[in-house]
């Protein structure tokens, strides 16, 4: 195994929240309206320091899509996806982005977003939507 080499950022960051490696910038978010199954998740322009896992095809609530998941070089961590293809017209402005899990990352502030019963009917926990 050789020496792992990490894209450090300046700015607002989104990091792991298991080992604080870097991931995106706040500038490159495209959207915050975006859920995964464990609460709120953020669509980006780019993201650094993920490797991908096997394309596969995923019925989302947009549609199906052709993604992989993203994970952290530095723990392993799944901290999210990348959308490949969407197969509906009105998706494909997704393709070559990618979508970071709150709960899997902590905010420019350093703050958590925590995933509750409230985080799934709507609430948000999130002080980075205030």
């Amino acid at each position: 195994m050789g020496k792992l080499f990490l894209i450090e950022l300046e700015g607002k960051i989104y990091s792991c929240k298991h080992c604080g490696t870097h991931f995106a910038l706040a500038d490159d978010i495209v959207s915050k309206n975006f859920h995964c199954r464990h609460g709120k998740a953020y669509l980006y322009n780019k993201v650094v320091n993920v490797t991908s896992g096997v394309r596969e095809d995923r019925m989302m609530t947009t549609g199906m899509h052709t993604v992989c998941d993203i994970f952290c070089v530095g723990c392993g961590s799944v901290v999210g996806w990348k959308y490949i293809a969407a197969h509906e017209k009105s998706q494909k402005y997704k393709e070559g982005k990618f979508i970071l899990e709150r709960f899997k990352v902590y905010g420019p502030d350093g703050s958590q977003y925590w995933a509750t019963h409230d985080s799934q009917v709507g609430g948000s926990s999130d002080p980075d939507d205030a």
